[in-house]
């Protein structure tokens, strides 16, 4: 580690714990605390990697109250990761307030690539790459049909975060927006043993996630509007 650097922003396995780079590990054991979304999970990647770090709880439910003991602890020359559960932080996990404080302070960080969902999903749809839209996930409720209609007219690939139980109405909503011969394709459990792709119309990929109960993250690619 380098000297200035005070907060790393560290990505952790969406699934496969092979899928953690030497340089992560290393920063997690020479950190003096880890901020974790759920200790719990995050404690039995530590357990897993023989790593012994304190760990403090950092979520979106408490982030905003816990954001200045944090900022002042970095100031006093504490070095720190931020884990989420999965993935990279920030992207659709806690990390943007506390990167935007640390800035306003002119407190150094530094962001460790690493695994992150939607690119994976993105380039096994084999819609077009060079362009795309992120989305992360939709709102459940208020202003989630205007989303959906955007995303209808996007000309460039979209890529949106979904939960399983709400899957088969995202699709039925798409089905109902998208032009009959547009595709989308859908990712769940990915680096996990069963994982799957599958890619079609709308309709074609609700009937197929119909047959049964649908488990895991789900990552749905939408091929843009021609």
């Amino acid at each position: 580690m380098t000297d200035q650097t005070a907060l790393y922003l560290v990505p952790t396995p969406i699934g496969n714990l092979e899928d953690i780079t030497l340089r992560a590990i290393r920063v997690l054991k020479e950190v003096d605390l880890i901020l974790a979304e759920d200790t719990r999970t995050s404690g039995k990647l530590l357990n897993h990697l023989e790593i012994r770090k304190p760990l403090k709880s950092y979520h979106i439910h408490n982030e905003h109250k816990s954001l200045q003991a944090i900022i002042d602890q970095l100031q006093e020359g504490k070095t720190m990761a931020l884990i989420s559960d999965a993935g990279t932080p920030a992207i659709s996990d806690p990390g943007f307030l506390l990167v935007r404080e640390c800035l306003k302070n002119e407190i150094a960080i530094e962001c460790l690539p690493g695994a992150t969902a939607f690119v994976p999903a993105l380039v096994k749809s084999g819609f077009a790459t060079d362009r795309f839209v992120f989305e992360g996930f939709l709102p459940h409720k208020k202003g989630r049909q205007t989303r959906l209609q955007l995303i209808a007219e996007e000309s460039k690939t979209t890529v949106i975060y979904e939960s399983p139980h709400r899957l088969l109405k995202t699709l039925e909503q798409l089905e109902n927006l998208l032009d009959e011969e547009r595709k989308v394709s859908v990712s769940r459990e990915l680096t996990k043993v069963y994982e799957e792709t599958v890619t079609g119309t709308a309709a074609e990929v609700k009937a197929y996630f119909n047959k049964g109960n649908v488990k895991g993250e789900i990552v749905i690619v939408i091929d843009g509007k021609p």
